[in-house]
């Protein structure tokens, strides 16, 4: 009785020695996905995409044409500002360093063609939803002061 007692005792200690210890194990997640961190869409980087809409290609100077930047000023004041501020978040986003965010032609694109874009662009589509669904009012610029507008926002 006490050798059965015994081997019991080893039994369970051996088990438990095997069982226990304090590695590290692989989760298992059985279809679980884990969490992805999303970066704000007004924040997220994508210059590849050049949206949906008549502008296909935009060649930028090195240097800013600062009359049409001048001229592209004046159009943003008078068509953007009720809700667009230069510097900051505002019922849009700011259009401060948009470029280095977006393509000359996705920002175009949107400028001229705000309804298909949030209709097609998934990028556009995540601005619309971060912006408490505040679509982009359609000003009818032309494809020159839309450029010109654009030209403003590389002074910004």
């Amino acid at each position: 009785m006490k050798q059965t007692l015994k081997l019991i005792a080893l039994i369970i200690s051996f088990t438990l020695f095997n069982c226990g210890g304090s590695e590290k194990k692989e989760e298992v997640s059985y279809g679980k996905k884990t969490p992805e961190v999303k970066v704000k869409a007004s924040e997220r980087i994508d210059l590849k995409n050049k949206g949906v809409g008549p502008v296909t290609s935009v060649d930028l100077a090195l240097v800013v044409d600062q009359d049409m930047a001048t001229h592209g000023k004046e159009i943003y004041e008078k068509m953007c500002t009720a809700c667009h501020k230069a510097e900051k978040k505002f019922i849009g986003p700011s259009p401060k360093g948009i470029l280095s965010r977006r393509t000359p032609e996705w920002v175009m694109n949107m400028i001229l063609n705000p309804e298909q874009m949030v209709k097609e662009d998934p990028l556009a589509k995540d601005l619309l939803m971060e912006f408490n669904g505040s679509p982009m009012a359609n000003q009818n610029l032309t494809k020159e002061e839309a450029r010109a507008v654009l030209e403003y926002f590389r002074t910004l």
